[in-house]
């Protein structure tokens, strides 16, 4: 655990494990004092894990001014030379996997492999679910709505069928969304945050891009939609989508996923290839 000062903010970042280095880019609102964290998964017994609360989250500064998702990847560059790490793996989740694009747009020599979860590319080949619309409601009412969005399958004949399940699954999500809430200027983080993600877009920018993507998603999400999914892997040359049981947290729903991002990591899936 530790903090370290890059470009214009302290970033607290933590690193565990042993093996082939992998960041970890999260998703929005994202805090590493959220449990489950990356950390008590399997990545972290496969891996050298670096992971990070990124600007305006966590225990991570939040610094004035419009925040782009230029400044989330040059971030998370900048930590990769605070850490000493040339080149690695990414693997971006959500709004991770927009900052994962963008990075990986604009220093392609430090990425080896990339895994792209439940994201999109803005622009042509899609957008994420806007969730900057959500703001203005208190957070009960947004989370209700985000674990509504978050699988498709979750239809008013579903909602009326499994109250208890659904309040269960709520519950435990504002759990998750409390933590770090009342902080000062948590609020105003997680809205600039939002602000970024609205304006992601590096669709045209993707063919560039020559290193193993493997693409990842929930058949019944609908926040990243399979949509979306499909376009990333049609832009991006040496890519590959996967589709899992799941919504936007396929990683959680369904074993296989975690078990396949480790694989093609591993480069498992080449040498079964060859």
């Amino acid at each position: 655990m530790a903090v370290v000062r890059i470009r214009d903010l302290n970033v607290y970042y933590e690193i565990h494990g042993s093996g082939p280095r992998l960041l970890y880019i999260g998703g929005t609102g994202g805090d590493l004092r959220q449990k489950p964290n990356v950390f008590e998964g399997p990545l972290a017994r496969a891996f050298t894990l670096l992971a990070y609360d990124q600007r305006g989250l966590g225990r991570t500064d939040v610094p004035e001014g419009v925040y782009t998702m230029a400044d989330y990847a040059e971030d998370a560059n900048a930590l990769l030379d605070a850490v000493g790490w040339e080149t690695c793996q990414v693997m971006g989740v959500s709004f991770g996997g927009m900052v994962a694009q963008e990075l990986a747009v604009r220093h392609a020599q430090r990425v080896s492999r990339m895994v792209l979860a439940c994201t999109s590319s803005g622009g042509a080949g899609g957008a994420s679910y806007p969730l900057h619309e959500l703001a203005s409601l208190d957070m009960g009412e947004r989370v209700t709505r985000v674990v509504l969005l978050s699988d498709t399958r979750r239809g008013a004949e579903w909602q009326a069928s499994h109250r208890t399940e659904l309040e269960a699954i709520k519950a435990q999500r504002l759990e998750v969304a409390h933590v770090g809430a009342g902080e000062k200027g948590r609020e105003t983080g997680r809205n600039r945050q939002l602000e970024a993600r609205k304006h992601h877009d590096t669709f045209d920018r993707l063919p560039a891009l020559m290193m193993p993507v493997f693409i990842c998603g929930g058949k019944f999400d609908g926040i990243a939609p399979v949509d979306n999914q499909e376009a990333l892997e049609k832009q991006i040359p040496n890519a590959h989508l996967e589709l899992f049981d799941g919504g936007h947290l396929f990683l959680r729903e369904d074993r296989r996923a975690i078990k396949r991002v480790i694989a093609f990591f591993l480069g498992e899936e080449d040498r079964e290839a060859g």
